[in-house]
């Protein structure tokens, strides 16, 4: 019989998630700050909860899905939290994106009390959750993430264990900011097409036929054309995982010149009242720069 899952935050990401684990056959509760999601999750089949507590009180595994550390530090650590409910020998996966930091000590105290903990940040944006085809990226015990391996399978394609506690959350960090110069370079190429008076949509077709291929190329450039920016990944999220980029840069001495860079134009776009769009909209600072904004 399959674990029953706990699935804490019915966001953008997390509630496809939660739907591919009702596909996948798992028994799942679930609880988050909105009430729409949780009545749309609970017609597929779910059982709610009111707190993280009773969720971890009912279930063998508790996923967390996330939109900052604070966040994840709350859910886990305060009187309702996951800590305080938990079942002996529980399994806390936390897939937000937050401080390697924090990972290791909730992950050292989750240990403390009898549990194990998995940090296994996702890419792949809500179009990966709602395919179950995310990257997942897995910090922590390899005991652990072999439990943890089916449930990952119905929620991602691509599932590599990293290394130890907190090894999944600097994954993402590095992911991030590959995503994030990528997205510029991308705008910069498509923005400088159009302002030298040649067809962008071409040199982006020609682009995906050689070695400057890339997803973001392939989905983010046609929506930078589109001018359409409905949040696959929102802006503001993303400018959040560049911060916990640059503050495990400046915690092993690593320089991000790039990266610090592409935070300060996410700032600006942030700025200009696009935190809510996607991340691809970094277009339009660029745009707005060259003097094409729209």
């Amino acid at each position: 019989m399959k674990e029953t899952i706990g699935f804490i935050g019915l966001g953008l990401m997390g509630k496809p998630m939660s739907l591919n684990l009702l596909k996948a056959g798992y028994p799942v509760v679930v609880h988050s700050r909105s009430p729409g999601p949780v009545l749309e999750v609970e017609k597929q089949g779910a059982k709610t909860a009111s707190s993280p507590s009773e969720v971890a009180a009912a279930a063998d595994v508790v996923i967390t899905m996330l939109p900052d550390t604070p966040d994840v530090e709350k859910v886990l650590t305060a009187e309702n939290g996951v800590f305080g409910g938990m079942r002996p020998g529980a399994l806390i996966i936390d897939m937000s994106t937050i401080s390697p930091v924090v990972t290791r000590r909730l992950a050292a105290e989750a240990e403390r009390r009898g549990a194990m903990m998995l940090d296994a940040p996702v890419s792949g944006g809500d179009i990966g959750a709602i395919n179950a085809t995310l990257s997942i990226m897995v910090g922590g015990p390899e005991t652990a993430f072999q439990r943890a391996l089916p449930i990952f399978e119905a929620l991602g394609k691509s599932v590599v264990r990293i290394g130890e506690s907190g090894a999944g959350q600097i994954c993402k960090a590095c992911n991030q900011l590959v995503a994030a110069q990528t997205i510029q370079a991308v705008s910069e190429a498509l923005v400088l097409a159009a302002k030298a008076g040649v067809d962008a949509a071409k040199v982006r077709q020609a682009l995906l036929g050689g070695f400057a291929q890339s997803r973001i190329l392939e989905v983010h450039g046609q929506r930078m054309l589109d001018h359409r920016f409905i949040p696959g990944f929102r802006a503001a999220l993303h400018l959040k995982d560049l911060e916990i980029t640059l503050a495990t840069g400046r915690e092993y001495g690593v320089p991000l010149p790039g990266t610090a860079q592409a935070t300060e134009l996410y700032k600006a776009l942030l700025a200009a009242g696009h935190g809510d769009d996607d991340n691809s909209a970094l277009f339009l600072v660029i745009e707005e720069m060259a003097g094409k904004g729209s």
